[in-house]
């Protein structure tokens, strides 16, 4: 084996040090691969996560050029194109495809036309195991006239082993990352990824406080099977929550037909913070008008939501008992929101704002007076937009 691969070798096998992420490890282990003397003339590599939306990412390096990434949906695993491919075939099977490139153009698999145009010569596909079972990718393609060698196959294929280690590594933490911000946010799925994991590790954050409900979920739900009402809430929950996450904001909970989510207030920018969450509400409420002109020629009821808005500080940290915990917010600010969007229900409102969030807002409002709140000791001031 070339000394320049022996030492690519054992920098894997050593965990990559000095490389934190795919596009890193690539960025050392690809040109490495050139300097010792295999042809490559372009790198792929494919790796699939766990991720609602995101089947896997691509890798795509060539010499000279930044490495470029790519996702796919899931629905890519599906098409005749991916099944068929070499990527697809190494990921089906689990054994090297290998292809050598003939310039006349006729190649069915369009990755062999392409390569082909790019005036490539040889292309072989090698599975990357990792020890859950899973298939992965990589494939190597060169412009050398005659091809591969079976020394350059038995270099690829030996730094692959120790570089499938490494892969499944960031793919593990990619997963974590994934699963975190898909079921706690961003921002939680952050400090629990940090160490922030014991219970009662709290801290005290001021934020804006988002309060929604479905209106009427009770007969919804009376007169609906179980799988059309879960369709209905992601239908509801859909027209909320890319708006919230675009404003910069953090879903918390989904309560039955609740959600409670924060836009933390930074740098005592109380007014940016309450600008983004009206901003979100504008568009939430439009994406719901959407909606429900899509809903009414199939002859299904107009979806309705309430919201309240609420400026507070609030305890943000772990809660629960020793083997199960909740990252979450709590305190007297959370429940003041919670009573608003009942209140905004009562009154027949869409929406509520708080005189604490008013404050802070340069929109025009009108004072809907006093009200008592239950649980809530002092009458409180609400608002509606003008």
């Amino acid at each position: 084996m070339p000394r320049e691969v022996q030492a690519l070798f054992d920098w894997l096998v050593d965990g990559a040090p000095g490389a934190s992420n795919p596009v890193a490890v690539l960025e050392r282990f690809c040109p490495d691969l050139a300097a010792a003397g295999i042809p490559v003339a372009r790198i792929a590599a494919f790796v699939q996560t766990l991720h609602p939306h995101i089947m896997g990412r691509s890798f795509r390096w060539s010499p000279g050029a930044a490495i470029q990434v790519n996702e796919a949906s899931h629905a890519i695993l599906h098409t005749a194109g991916f099944l068929n491919s070499p990527v697809g075939q190494v990921m089906q099977h689990g054994q090297p495809v290998r292809h050598r490139i003939s310039h006349d153009g006729h190649h069915d698999i369009a990755v062999l036309r392409d390569l082909a145009a790019q005036g490539m010569t040889d292309y072989v596909a090698l599975p990357m195991r990792f020890m859950n079972g899973t298939t992965h990718a990589i494939t190597f393609a060169t412009a050398a006239p005659q091809g591969f060698s079976d020394d350059d196959l038995e270099a690829l294929q030996l730094v692959c082993r120790p570089l499938s280690r490494v892969a499944e590594i960031l793919a593990l933490h990619r997963t974590a990352v994934n699963l975190l911000d898909t079921y706690v946010g961003r921002n939680a799925g952050d400090r629990i990824l940090k160490g922030h994991i014991l219970r009662g590790d709290s801290e005290l954050i001021r934020c804006v406080i988002w309060f929604s409900d479905l209106r009427g979920f009770t007969s919804l739900a009376d007169r609906s099977e179980p799988g059309a009402v879960i369709r209905t809430l992601n239908e509801l929950f859909e027209c909320q929550v890319p708006f919230i996450q675009e404003h910069g904001g953090e879903v918390l909970k989904f309560i039955g037909d609740g959600l409670l989510a924060i836009f933390p207030i930074s740098r005592d920018d109380t007014k940016a913070a309450c600008a983004s969450a009206l901003g979100a509400a504008d568009q939430a409420f439009a994406a719901l008008a959407k909606l429900n002109e899509a809903r009414t020629p199939q002859g299904e009821a107009p979806l309705r939501f309430g919201l309240a808005l609420h400026v507070g500080d609030v305890t943000y940290g772990n809660i629960g008992g020793a083997n199960r915990l909740d990252f979450t917010c709590i305190g007297p600010a959370i429940n003041l929101a919670a009573r608003l969007e009942a209140l905004a229900s009562r009154l027949g409102k869409q929406q509520l704002l708080s005189a604490e969030l008013v404050a802070h807002v340069a929109r025009p409002v009108v004072s809907l007076g006093e009200h008592e709140l239950k649980g809530v000791s002092a009458r409180q001031t609400v608002y509606e937009l003008g």
